[in-house]
């Protein structure tokens, strides 16, 4: 199977039906199908061949669905931008992957064009203004129907790290059915008419549910931005059934005067996923929005791997688990294992690499074949990640293998610390990273951003640490401020930018003791 030919018998399915809605705008089936048919031809047109590539740099919109049709239609590979990233991670994302076009929103059309003469491969520049429509209805609309094998590729998206360059993950149709197929696996079925509400960008993790909720006659709504003001009206508006958030946009929900009292009859499913989730922000959603939450785990290379719903994710008594500092169990169509230094299995309740494989994993990385084979190991995808799972099928992630602080000989994984400074009440967000010691080498350090007029103290916070944690995991440092920490184009939050400045004149981002 191929997504084009799914999703045309999916649009003829429901060709009345409510497709995508963005504000008060609104497109059938029947339409968006039509507006993908017109801009799958006037690509063509322009002398795109089946499997060249096309970037795309948008925010939320209506026609952010021109192209995710439109590129499965004429079989191209389409290259998702992200817009809050810099000049240079554009210029990389589009030149690495050869793309010939750019489809663009009007907004950021300057920064495309100004890269024009850095990328030889770029010919034509498709800028989303005043004059797209009129473009868009003077094309065929004659479904081009080029043949699509299920192995022709259709997507590369780029990794979300925050440092060195980003690799293109390239996905083929088949994978990218597959992965759909198993984000939903577990959630309550999805019938014709539910909303999926993307809040967090379709270029990134929300673009995982678009495929899925089409296929079902499902509505795909359409955010531009996040404003928590006027979030549970548009829920509320909108009938939400589905979506997908990181931890931060959740915490951000949280906190929304009066979000308690408010109700949300038709809302099935909030996958959180993307980064770890701390323990005070996973409760509090559940008070909220009770049995929809759900948590996932997979990462851009090999996805999804794990799930687990709100009876899982909030037992109260599991012996030998502790589920709420999971991050899921493992899902019917994947494969997990734990790994040691040597690629070897550990037993169960031992930490190791955490290693996958589904159905819905990357081809491999684009044209960087020694990139590849490091981390597929006989099919099996290396997440980089540091874990264990337990006796009942919890899997827990602990950290990113290089964000581990070693101190003093001990192994310190600063998602444990973020989990126990984010429970306090002052607490907004925090990230903790190692930084120089001259005693332990490396100690951990902790920069939290407070709620105003907050009254804890840096030692407060280190006392509590050292009294969930012990002694030799507390931070040596903890620095507060109001501000709130930098984050990624999709909302994680950038460890490693506040981490430099600690590591100033040193060539090497590790210290020995």
């Amino acid at each position: 199977m191929d997504v084009r030919t799914q999703m045309r018998s999916a649009a003829a399915y429901n060709a009345r039906r409510e497709a995508v809605a963005a504000g008060d705008r609104r497109l059938t089936f029947a339409e968006a199908w039509e507006r993908g048919i017109r801009l799958a031809n006037g690509l063509l047109a322009l002398g795109l061949k089946p499997q060249d590539r096309v970037g795309v740099l948008e925010d939320n919109t209506l026609e952010s669905s021109d192209l995710f049709l439109g590129a499965a239609i004429a079989n191209l590979v389409r290259v998702p931008l992200y817009p809050r990233n810099a000049r240079d991670s554009h210029l990389h994302m589009l030149a690495h992957t050869g793309c010939r076009a750019v489809v663009v929103s009007e907004r950021y059309s300057d920064e495309i064009a100004a890269l024009r003469g850095d990328l030889p491969d770029l010919q034509h520049l498709l800028v989303r203004d005043s004059g797209y429509e009129a473009w868009l209805a003077r094309q065929s609309s004659v479904d081009p129907d080029p043949p699509i094998d299920p192995e022709d590729y259709f997507i590369i998206r780029h990794t979300g790290g925050t440092t060195g360059k980003s690799k293109g993950v390239a996905y083929t149709h088949r994978a990218w059915l597959a992965a759909g197929r198993d984000w939903f696996y577990l959630y309550p079925p999805v019938e014709p008419g539910d909303s999926c509400l993307h809040l967090a960008p379709i270029s990134h993790g929300s673009g995982y549910l678009f495929t899925p909720i089409w296929l079902a006659g499902g509505r795909n709504v359409m955010a531009e931005k996040f404003d928590p003001a006027t979030l549970p009206d548009l829920m509320l508006k909108e009938r939400t059934a589905y979506m997908f958030m990181v931890p931060t946009i959740l915490n951000a929900i949280n906190r929304i005067p009066g979000i308690e009292q408010r109700k949300f009859p038709h809302l099935k499913c909030m996958m959180v996923s993307a980064a770890p989730i701390s323990d005070e922000t996973a409760q509090k959603a559940h008070e909220i929005f009770g049995d929809a939450m759900y948590q996932g785990y997979g990462q851009t290379e090999v996805l999804p791997i794990a799930m687990m719903g709100p009876r899982q994710w909030f037992a109260k008594d599991v012996p030998g688990s502790q589920p709420l500092r999971a991050c899921g169990m493992p899902l019917p169509f994947a494969e997990l294992r734990i790994w040691d230094e040597d690629n070897k299995p550990v037993p169960p309740g031992e930490v190791g690499e955490i290693v996958a494989k589904t159905d819905g994993q990357m081809k491999g990385f684009w044209n960087d074949p020694k990139a590849t084979a490091e981390r597929i190991v006989d099919g099996w995808v290396k997440t980089g990640d540091i874990g264990r799972l337990d006796a009942n099928g919890y899997l827990y992630m602990l950290d990113r293998a290089d964000d581990m602080v070693i101190s003093g000989g001990f192994n310190i994984y600063p998602a444990e610390l973020e989990n126990v400074i984010a429970a306090h009440p002052d607490v907004v967000e925090v990230a903790v990273f190692g930084i120089p010691d001259e005693r332990w080498g490396e100690t951990p350090c902790a920069v939290v951003c407070v709620r105003p007029a907050a009254a804890v103290t840096e030692k407060e916070l280190i006392d509590l640490c050292a009294e969930q944690l012990g002694n030799y995991k507390r931070p040596g440092k903890i620095v507060l401020r109001a501000e709130a920490l930098p984050k990624t184009p999709v909302g994680k939050i950038k460890r490693k930018e506040l981490r430099e400045p600690f590591w100033s004149g040193r060539k090497r981002r590790v210290a020995g003791n």
